[in-house]
C-alpha cells in the first residue's frame, strides 16, 4: 500500500520573508541545490504565482510531479504533464492518484499555499537565510505546532528541519 508524507521546504530570512515580487529575494546556490535534492523524484505543490515565478527552463520542476493550485484550476495554461488543482486537499488527492510508488509531497509555496497546508504537513524543511531582505511575502508562524530535530550550517544559511508536535 503506498505511503504519502506531506513536508513543506521553505527558504526564509531572519525577518521570515519568503519573497519579493515574486521571486526568491536573494540567490544562494547551496540552498537550490538542497531543494533539489530533496525534491527530485517526489511531487510538488504550489501556487500559481509560484509556478509562473519559476524561469521557464525549469517550468516543470524536471523529475518531480507539479501541482499546481489555483482558485480557477481551469483557467491555467499548464504544459502536459502538470496538474491543476482547486485546493490542497485537491492537490493531495492528485498526487495519490498520479504515483504509484511512496512519495513526498512536498509543498513549495508561496504564503497563501504554506498557510493552507502547513497544518498537513508532517515535516517543516527551513533553510534559515542569515540577515534581513526587503520582501512582501513571509512564512505564517509554525513553530507552535513543530518541533526542530535537526540543523546544519552552511556559509549564508542554515538548514533545518522540524517535525509536528
Amino acid at each position: 500500500m503506498k505511503k504519502r508524507r506531506v513536508a513543506a521546504i521553505v527558504a526564509m530570512d531572519e525577518g521570515r520573508i519568503i519573497g519579493k515580487n515574486g521571486a526568491l529575494p536573494w540567490h544562494l546556490p547551496e540552498d537550490l541545490a538542497h531543494f533539489k535534492a530533496l525534491t527530485s523524484g517526489h511531487v510538488v505543490v504550489m501556487g500559481r504565482k509560484t509556478w509562473e515565478s519559476l524561469p521557464p527552463k525549469f517550468r516543470p520542476l524536471p523529475g518531480r510531479v507539479n501541482v499546481v493550485v489555483s482558485r480557477t484550476p481551469r483557467d491555467l495554461q499548464l504544459p502536459s504533464g502538470v496538474y491543476g488543482a482547486g485546493s490542497i486537499d485537491d492537490a493531495l488527492i492528485i498526487a495519490d492518484r498520479v504515483t504509484d510508488v511512496d512519495r513526498i509531497v512536498w509543498i513549495i509555496g508561496g504564503a497563501e499555499i504554506y498557510k493552507n497546508a502547513l497544518p498537513l504537513c508532517d515535516e517543516l524543511h527551513l533553510t534559515l537565510v542569515s540577515g534581513n531582505y526587503d520582501g512582501d511575502a513571509s512564512l505564517p508562524p509554525f513553530e507552535d505546532h513543530f518541533q526542530e530535530v535537526s540543523s546544519s550550517a552552511a556559509e549564508r544559511c542554515a538548514f533545518k528541519v522540524f517535525r509536528k508536535r
